[in-house]
């Protein structure tokens, strides 16, 4: 069985001259001389690097195509027709709709237990901000301002290399300030190398009043920093001065001249690798509380299991509000294409080890902090079997590849009904925003008429998130568990030996083994 598709895929845009490939090369099976080379091989031959990257870049999120011998399918959610946790086991009361998921997170109110993670200076973010902002301050969920968004900022200014200034971070953190509602949610600001040397979350923390901020060590998709595209040498020029990785050289008169004559038509920026260490964590963890954070979070990768330990020690020592687990598999940037198919440890898996280490720290007495699962993470089933597999120490799940497309499609449906151009699949529910979008309803609710200045991407946002509650309490309602807490890995079960091997939880014909033969035998 081959996981991977090699040397071919829609998301860089190269294909095979022949449908017969070998399994492990991905080449065709008799390579033709005389093909122009719609492979990757051969469009690396003519354009080098740019075919690392997903196509067409700035424009579209990627996830990893690799099928994992482990994911959360091979699990099950385990249902009950016995009694109800939460609320009286009384079937007018035990409903789905009385299923509580709100939780806190200190003193943040949270209104479902997911939130958007770590969308930074990439620009597909940068474009969709508004609806991700706007959808998650109204449902009462958290989003994350990622890495280097000052630092990218064309209009950004500062003084002695620190950021003094940055209007695109202000009108970030303020859209989602002004559509918050009830004190539930809140912004977090993450800060990678490049952030810590211009100082962005203390600017954020002393400037913009942001009280949740986030020290990332890395995400799932890739083993490197950040990186984005930039579209012309002046860009390349303005970040290589502020200190980043860019290449091709700006500064070099052979690039300059390919680059007026139209051979060079994009630059990257890259972020360097961060240096992780438990000494370094807990110092800036301390400097930060001295500069006014209330809130800290540590966001880590899908590294080698002995960096998880590190990063769930860094935790418990810094006593924080949040560790962030992201695993291999998700993605919501440009992340270099193989690397983020064969890169890393899964998310099943590396939640597995999360789990393992979380437990053992606890038995131990030490404090372990609320835990966010990430790694690919789209619908309710998801969400539920990721909360069981790591309870009672994980309680969030946090995306961000699935939020930006809830984004996108609705700000494309709201032009397009702007236009007159509406697609059959939703025409057929009238040719307005409030016949069209199932969440006017609940913003006419709330907001009365300035519904309308909710602009459509914010309301496929709501829409999203409210089919996501809606499904999450009925998973719930089944399993008889009405409130998150009684949430448990007794709620699933593996479908294969091997996935219960990885995880410990239960095989199906292992599954209540002992207790059925004395139900049966009395």
């Amino acid at each position: 069985m081959s996981f991977s598709r090699p040397n071919f895929s829609e998301a860089t845009n190269t294909r095979l001259r022949l449908k017969d490939y070998s399994p492990f090369s991905g080449m065709c099976v008799t390579c033709l001389d005389g093909c122009p080379g719609y492979c990757e091989i051969g469009k690396s031959a003519i354009r080098g690097r740019e075919y690392i990257y997903p196509k067409p870049y700035g424009k579209v999120t990627s996830g990893s195509q690799k099928d994992y011998p482990v994911d959360f399918s091979h699990f099950n959610i385990n249902g009950t027709c016995v009694g109800a946790q939460g609320v009286a086991a009384d079937p007018d009361v035990a409903t789905f709709p009385n299923v509580d998921i709100e939780l806190r997170l200190g003193n943040i109110k949270l209104r479902a237990p997911w939130f958007t993670t770590g969308l930074g200076s990439t620009f597909i973010a940068r474009d969709n901000w508004e609806g991700v902002a706007i959808g998650s301050a109204l449902f009462g969920t958290m989003v994350g301002v990622g890495e280097n968004v000052c630092g990218v900022d064309p209009d950004a200014e500062f003084r002695n290399g620190k950021v003094i200034r940055s209007p695109e971070m202000e009108r970030r953190i303020r859209l989602f300030k002004e559509w918050q509602r009830d004190g539930y949610g809140g912004v977090i600001v993450q800060e990678n190398v490049e952030d810590s040397r211009f100082g962005t979350l203390e600017y954020v923390i002393e400037q913009l009043g942001v009280e949740f901020v986030e020290i990332k060590w890395g995400q799932g998709a890739k083993d490197i920093g950040g990186e984005i595209k930039l579209p012309d040498i002046r860009r390349a020029k303005q970040l290589k001065d502020r200190g980043y990785i860019v290449f091709p050289d700006p500064d070099d008169p052979v690039i300059q001249d390919l680059a007026e004559k139209g051979g060079i038509k994009e630059f990257e920026r890259h972020s360097r690798l961060g240096m992780a260490s438990l000494e370094g964590f807990l110092k800036r963890v301390e400097e930060l509380r001295k500069r006014g954070a209330k809130y800290i979070s540590l966001k880590t990768g899908a590294y080698r299991p002995k960096d998880l330990a590190l990063a769930l020690r860094s935790a418990s020592e810094g006593k924080i509000d949040l560790l962030i687990v992201d695993g291999a598999g998700g993605g919501t940037g440009m992340s270099p294409w193989r690397m983020m198919n064969e890169w890393g440890i899964p998310t099943v898996y590396l939640e597995a080890l999360t789990y393992n280490y979380a437990k053992l720290l606890a038995e131990k007495g030490k404090y372990v902090p609320a835990i966010a699962i990430a790694g690919g993470f789209t619908m309710e089933d998801h969400i539920f079997k990721g909360l069981a597999l790591g309870a009672p120490y994980v309680k969030l799940v946090a995306m961000g590849r699935s939020t930006l497309t809830a984004a996108m499609v609705g700000k494309t449906i709201g032009s397009l009904i702007a236009s007159g151009n509406i697609p059959k699949d939703y025409a057929e529910y009238g040719n307005q925003v409030e016949e069209i979008f199932t969440a006017v309803a609940e913003m006419k609710k709330i907001l009365g008429s300035d519904w309308k200045k909710v602009p459509p991407a914010a309301l496929g946002v709501y829409g999203y998130f409210d089919r996501l509650a809606t499904g999450l309490k009925q998973f719930m309602a089944g399993a008889r568990k009405f409130k998150l807490e009684y949430i448990s890995r007794d709620d699933i079960f593996a479908l294969t030996e091997e996935a219960a091997k990885v995880t410990g939880v239960p095989y199906v014909m292992d599954l209540d083994k002992e207790e059925s033969l004395k139900i049966l035998l009395g």
